[in-house]
């Protein structure tokens, strides 16, 4: 007596069709589940019709403004606000008018630095470019979700810092950031 195993499933009967084809199809199914998960955290918070959500309307102001000041003939004191984005961020600069920065940021305990006299230059000199009376005040808002927002005040106007009219404070304003929030070389500690 012989005995001969016969499979009784498909898969079984048939290996070059059943183990590659079920692979393949858990990959492809594991592959578009993670992409969907990826994808619903990115993209608009909108409802069904369409309308921006209270989060993400543009009309919705941040917290934390700064608030348009009066200054001097050099264009100081400025303050630059750095609010949301993914990180979180939640900075304020304020220069003052002898050069003294007072800085807050999130999670850190507020302090003060000295700017370097050359950067000083260079960031009033900035300032003075931009026609603060053309800007005036308009507070920032959120444009869309994880949105980073650089509020810049002075001169009594208030502006985003990808306003056209504020082209000349980018890179002073991004270094002031950089510098005030981890103090170094332009920005020493008081």
């Amino acid at each position: 007596m012989t005995f001969v195993y016969q499979p009784m499933h498909e898969v079984c009967r048939h290996p070059e069709v059943g183990y590659a084809w079920g692979v393949k199809n858990i990959r492809f199914v594991l592959l578009a589940a993670a992409a969907g998960l990826i994808m619903t955290g990115c993209g608009d918070d909108s409802s069904a019709g369409g309308t921006p959500s209270a989060s993400t309307n543009p009309s919705t102001p941040i917290a934390s403004l700064p608030s348009p000041s009066t200054t001097t003939g050099n264009g100081l004191p400025l303050t630059v606000s750095r609010t949301g984005g993914f990180a979180g961020f939640n900075d304020q600069v304020v220069v003052g008018t002898d050069g003294v920065a007072s800085v807050s940021s999130m999670g850190k305990a507020p302090g003060k630095c000295k700017l370097e006299t050359g950067f000083l230059n260079t960031l009033t000199d900035a300032v003075k470019q931009v026609d603060w009376a053309s800007v005036g005040v308009t507070k920032p808002t959120v444009r869309h979700p994880d949105d980073m927002i650089i509020a810049v005040s002075a001169s009594g106007g208030l502006a985003r810092l990808d306003d056209p009219k504020l082209k000349p404070l980018v890179a002073p304003v991004g270094t002031l950031l950089t510098e005030a929030t981890k103090p170094g070389g332009l920005c020493k500690p008081v």
